[in-house]
């Protein structure tokens, strides 16, 4: 008996990087941070007040969205915090985009953007990304809604700040969500959040998350950042769905996270160092590799046989990387970026598969 909804049987599930159970991996698939959270947040939890967790925890995050609004300089109402940043993205597509057409976002991003379409009944217009994998800011204009990330997933290649603007001044009629999930690996000088936007334009909704920089990828925290007009729109989903998101210990280690800014700042700057020898590393044996923004590398494998083969290879040797076998990207290869002696390794087992210049 088939219990399944059409709608169920229809779906296309996102496939999440391989999480393997055994130890002796390279974990380079999923772009976590090598680093462990802030020691704010294991002195936050050991301090915590577990007698608490007998009662539901604060239903709007007040704490947390009070530190992040200090971080980033914004009023408490101008933020919205949900259960990692899928699920604040999965609540903007239901808010802004349900039942909607000419809702616009890249053929080449991240791949749970085309399974929240089909999920929310949302009319995607694929944009494709320009021959160099940039994202054009004038090929997105009189949409219905704009999805994008930035940095984009899984070149790295990020937009500044004016390219922003540009989108959400050409979409009056539509939001445009910003998806900066790994924004904080930007060291460019033209590249930076787009936050600063949100005062000046009520269609622009600037998603983040906690996984990434913060290192707090299995806490499962993320937030947005608009107008009250977009946060109360999140809000007003989030309670229809799911009125208490996010539980008392995540709320607590967040809050750490983010108010230790020094920490914050100093194993960033770390994988941005390892990012930049990584990248050199590579381009020396002749591997193409885009110019990324974010805590992963987007290399071409002409220098081999192929993306497939070099995969494989990287897979036997215990090396876990992504290979997507998909239109444009199937000679490409997704690297995030470890520590210094994980790159190392992963390095070595390149130089055996490359072919000699």
């Amino acid at each position: 008996m088939d219990y399944l909804s059409e709608k169920a049987r229809r779906l296309e599930q996102y496939v999440a990087g391989m999480q393997p159970r055994e130890t002796g991996w390279i974990k380079l698939n999923t772009n976590e941070n090598p680093y462990p959270p802030s020691p704010e947040v294991a002195r936050s939890l050991k301090n915590a007040d577990l007698a608490r967790l007998r009662l539901y925890p604060d239903y709007d995050s007040v704490g947390l969205r009070e530190a992040v609004a200090w971080n980033f300089g914004v009023e408490e109402e101008n933020v919205f915090c949900g259960n990692g940043s899928d699920e604040v993205l999965a609540l903007a597509y239901q808010a802004f985009f349900s039942g909607k057409g000419n809702i616009l976002t890249p053929d080449v991003s991240y791949g749970f953007y085309p399974v929240w379409s089909r999920m929310y009944d949302v009319g995607e217009k694929i944009t494709p990304l320009r021959d160099d994998f940039t994202i054009g800011a004038d090929d997105y204009k009189r949409g219905n809604g704009v999805v994008i990330a930035n940095p984009n997933a899984p070149t790295g290649i990020a937009l500044g700040v004016p390219e922003i603007e540009k989108i959400a001044r050409n979409n009056p009629e539509g939001v445009v969500v910003a998806d900066e999930a790994y924004m904080d690996f930007a060291d460019r000088a033209d590249v930076e959040s787009a936050v600063s936007l949100t005062a000046k334009y009520e269609n622009l909704l600037v998603v983040r998350t906690f996984s990434k920089s913060h290192s707090l990828a299995g806490m499962r925290v993320g937030f947005a950042i608009g107008s009250r007009t977009l946060i109360d729109g999140l809000r007003r989903v989030k309670n229809a769905f799911n009125s208490y998101p996010l539980d008392f210990l995540a709320q607590t280690a967040a809050t750490a996270a983010i108010l230790d800014r020094d920490y914050w700042n100093e194993t960033r700057r770390q994988v941005i160092a390892t990012r930049g020898k990584t990248a050199a590393r590579l381009r020396e044996l002749g591997y193409r590799t885009l110019d990324s923004q974010a805590n992963f590398l987007f290399m071409e494998a002409k220098a081999t046989k192929s993306a497939k083969e070099l995969y494989e290879y990287l897979f036997n040797n215990k090396i876990l990387v992504r290979y997507w076998d998909k239109p444009r990207i199937s000679g490409f290869l997704r690297v995030s970026i470890g520590t210094d002696s994980e790159m190392e390794a992963f390095i070595k087992c390149v130089e055996k598969q490359t072919r000699p210049r």
